[in-house]
């Protein structure tokens, strides 16, 4: 799990600076400056959360924690939900996606994903032996 782990934390944040170079230097002339706002955020979040996986993954070479693992799958739906939610609601009108509403419900469930995470990472260190 923690070689997974620790490749799917890569990943995430190989996409935080793709996309996040994306907003710095294509989308200023497509969207507004809230949307880009909001851009910035997801990339932000996909960033800590990225590290957080990275942490996981490093953990789980010393020990072996079913709340580890809890938190891997956490952060990485967080990322989904939360991060990818934003991306899609900051660039709806371009994409062409801006009567997709169902959208912005799933933002505040990846954000319950991202807080689950933390406390299963706070319960595998507790239980570690």
């Amino acid at each position: 799990m923690s070689k997974k782990t620790l490749q799917i934390g890569t990943i995430f944040l190989l996409f935080a600076v793709m996309l996040g170079a994306f907003a710095a230097h294509g989308l200023q002339s497509l969207i507004e400056a809230r949307q880009i706002k909001t851009f910035e955020t997801a990339v932000r979040y996909q960033f800590y959360h990225g590290f957080a996986l990275l942490i996981v993954g490093i953990l789980g070479h010393w020990y072996a924690s079913k709340f580890l693992q809890y938190s891997a799958w956490a952060f990485s739906i967080g990322i989904l939900l939360f991060s990818g939610s934003l991306y899609l609601l900051a660039c709806r009108e371009v994409l062409g996606i801006a009567s997709w509403t169902w959208l912005g419900p799933l933002t505040p469930i990846g954000g319950v994903f991202f807080i689950l995470g933390w406390a299963f990472l706070f319960i595998s260190l507790n239980k570690k032996k």
